[in-house]
């Protein structure tokens, strides 16, 4: 059994993981305890909230409505990847579920069907819930996936769990869709790649350097660009530049992109990536639209050993 995380450790385990965290009014006592337990905790349930517009969907989540009162979850992720915090304790997001399906995740199995509704599972999970309109339409960026991604792995690892500790509604509840737009499969394939590394948001460390080391590979700008702007190759293509795997694996280094995701191919995922780091070095707008400059690869460079050509 796992006591659920202090606020305290909760925000620090999400900010250690490199998550963008915002804190919402009085998130930290702000809770429905009063009409239940609150843990022990098992898992993580991620959810699409069917709401338009960050300000709304996070007033929402905090507040509720009527017939359900908030919060309506721990943390809302919205669409730009930032983890808006929203309560801490027992919140209105999971309701009753599989009991089977709680037995699978506390013994870290692939979940059966769930086909009953007979456990509480407000008391048992966090929750998350992702800005979408759960129309199978409407996107999902890459910075919330991350973000998705990166807070489920926070509390794996601050509880020791492993990514089958992480479920989405519909694997919960019977009758329920969410999150639509991308599978849970999916997903728990990036959190168990993000927690197979030592650190949250560091590299492997190397070997010690010998006589024999090669020399730093060397990025040449102009190649890269084309990549960036070429069409995304088909599934399987041959690599057309192998200086795009040098700065995908760095931009995972950076925690702004999934290990799963490294292929060698500047596609669209490394291009939200790659804006992500721009605007970590403090572009904006055009500036940080993914497409490489020199500036901003050269500083890449310099932190995760590579050189840049033009």
């Amino acid at each position: 059994m796992a006591s659920p995380l202090s606020a305290t450790a909760l925000l620090t385990a999400l900010r250690n993981e490199g998550v963008k965290v915002v804190e919402v009014g009085n998130w930290k006592t702000h809770n429905r305890n009063s009409k239940g337990p609150w843990g022990p905790v098992h898992g993580v349930m991620i959810h699409h909230t069917v709401t338009k517009g960050s300000a709304a969907t996070v007033a929402i989540c905090r507040d509720g409505y009527t017939e359900l009162p908030g919060p309506l979850c721990h943390g809302v992720i919205t669409k730009d990847g930032t983890v808006h915090l929203v309560g801490h304790g027992r919140a209105n997001h999971a309701g009753s579920g599989d009991d089977d399906v709680l037995k699978a995740v506390i013994a870290e199995t692939a979940v059966p069907a769930d086909n009953e509704a007979n456990t509480d599972g407000n008391t048992h999970f966090y929750g998350f819930e992702c800005e979408n309109l759960g129309d199978g339409k409407d996107p999902w960026p890459a910075a919330q996936l991350l973000a998705i991604e990166k807070a489920a792995a926070a509390v794996c690892r601050a509880h020791g769990w492993t990514e089958q500790s992480v479920i989405g509604h519909l694997e919960w509840q019977p009758g329920k869709i969410d999150p639509r737009g991308f599978t849970m499969a999916s997903m728990r394939e990036r959190i168990a790649a993000r927690l197979g590394s030592d650190e949250p948001n560091t590299p492997a460390p190397s070997a010690p350097s010998t006589p024999s080391t090669p020399a730093r590979p060397v990025v040449d700008l102009s190649q890269l660009i084309a990549a960036a702007k070429a069409d995304p190759p088909k599934s399987g293509t041959p690599v057309s530049y192998s200086g795009v795997k040098t700065v995908e694996n760095a931009l995972v280094a950076e925690g702004l992109l999934a290990a799963s995701l490294a292929d060698g191919h500047f596609g669209t995922a490394t291009i939200a990536a790659y804006g992500l780091w721009q605007q970590r070095c403090g572009y904006t707008g055009k500036n940080a639209d993914g497409i490489p400059g020199n500036s901003s690869l050269t500083k890449l460079g310099a932190r995760r050993g590579f050189e840049v050509k033009e």
